[in-house]
């Protein structure tokens, strides 16, 4: 249609207004034109005129294209609520959730609309919402669980060392699971968390995946980068539906990594947003919505200090646990296994470890990389390759300072002068310090 039967239907309605199919075959017309903002006027006076729900879906069509989501969403919402069984409007409203990044109402609303039709395919929301080619509604779900729902294969016969930390840990954690009934008669859950807190690299992660393999739980493995949002109130969201993963997996256990940046204190957050998330996480581990039965929450930070201590109260992260550098036996171990499938010669892993005090996993990485880059350029002249030898690595060692240094220049400072009920006494302890 041109421009003409556009000036001739409003000429039309001039003396019929409350012709209510001319004025929809006048705002089809605009909005097939791409005509927005006049077809949306039409659309609107429609609604004076009729409840048809055909009118409502193009108007909330208009919204989504004008980039106006939330408009948009009001609408279908009000007509899912009317039980509506049209496939469009869920469509549309998954869409219109995929834009406000609200991954999880997005995949409810598909699997919604694939409900009335199981055929349909749609291949941005299949792309978005990860759906296995030829799947079913609830492989979409699965695959957003896999992103983070992980049951691990190792345990704590593959933590070399580390004695310490397994006691606490085992104590905490394992012996509740293992005895749940022991622990149900006399009136306490299987639930709670635990803080690993210590230098970067020295294996928190690594512990706490072991943890759950010690028990054949399910684990959760997030970070800071996988909850906060740029958009106010989906930060929240995302926190919430990490922890409902978890409640729905039992027995599971939760790691949360950088919690010292999640979990800072409140009277340092200038922007209300970071206080709300902190409160929605302190809600989350109080399980005042829903139960934590089963979950168990470990939290890692290299700076227990910025915590805020409301976390530290009983019931959330009651308990905290220094995780040093790696022993002699954790740095041995982290060597046989790097060195794995290199071409070696006669190794004295021992004798490295040793020298290696104080050194983190991640510190014993770069070493291994200083000694194969060394090894590359005598193996370049005749292309063949060089065995690693132990004086490769003495030869690294020398090279690469352990990085842990700078953090117990301030852990030491915090451990003497802050160190209120003697939360940080294992510091001193480590580095053989008298109060």
């Amino acid at each position: 249609m041109n421009e003409n039967t556009i000036n001739s239907l409003r000429e039309a309605l001039k003396h019929s207004p409350e012709n209510t199919p001319l004025r929809i075959l006048l705002a089809d017309t605009l909005l097939a034109m791409n005509r927005l903002e006049e077809a949306e006027a039409e659309y609107s006076t429609l609604l004076t005129l009729t409840h048809d729900p055909k009118i409502k879906i193009s108007l909330a069509n208009i919204f989504f294209r004008k980039g106006s989501y939330s408009a948009c969403n009001v609408i279908l919402e009000d007509l899912i609520e009317t039980g509506t069984d049209n496939i469009h409007v869920f469509i549309l409203y998954a869409k219109a959730l995929l834009k406000e990044h609200a991954l999880s109402k997005a995949l409810e609303a598909y699997k919604k609309a694939l409900a009335i039709d199981p055929n349909y395919f749609d291949e941005e929301l299949d792309q978005n919402l990860r759906m296995k080619q030829g799947g079913n509604p609830t492989e979409i779900e699965d695959e957003i669980d896999h992103r983070f729902l992980q049951k691990p294969t190792i345990n704590f016969a593959d933590v070399g060392g580390m004695e310490a930390v397994k006691k606490e840990i085992d104590l905490k954690i394992i012996k509740p699971l293992l005895h749940a009934e022991l622990y149900k008669a006399y009136g306490k859950k299987v639930g709670g968390g635990i803080l690993l807190y210590g230098p970067p690299g020295c294996g928190k992660t690594f512990i706490s995946k072991a943890t759950a393999g010690q028990v054949n739980a399910k684990f959760i493995n997030v970070s800071l980068n996988d909850i906060l949002d740029m958009w106010i109130g989906n930060s929240e969201k995302n926190l919430h539906e990490i922890f409902e993963l978890a409640r729905n997996n039992t027995p599971c256990i939760l790691f949360i990594d950088e919690i010292d940046a999640l979990g800072a204190s409140r009277s340092d957050m200038k922007q209300s947003s970071g206080r709300h998330l902190i409160n929605q996480f302190l809600q989350e581990l109080d399980g005042i919505n829903s139960t934590n039965d089963g979950v168990l929450v470990i939290g890692a930070t290299n700076t227990p200090w910025n915590v805020d201590p409301a976390f530290r109260r009983p019931g959330r992260f009651d308990r905290i646990v220094f995780v040093p550098p790696p022993d002699g036996p954790s740095r041995e171990a982290i060597l046989q296994v790097k060195l794995a499938n290199k071409p070696t010669g006669t190794i004295d892993v021992q004798a490295i470890a040793k020298k290696a005090e104080h050194f983190s996993g991640a510190d014993i990485d770069a070493i291994i990389d200083i000694a194969i880059e060394q090894k590359l350029e005598s193996s370049f002249t005749d292309g063949i390759p060089k065995p690693l030898e132990t004086a490769d690595f003495i030869a690294a060692l020398k090279k690469h300072k352990p990085s842990t240094q700078e953090w117990f220049a301030t852990a030491k400072n915090f451990a003497l002068f802050a160190n209120d009920a003697g939360l940080y006494d294992d510091i001193l302890t480590y580095m053989k310090i008298k109060k």
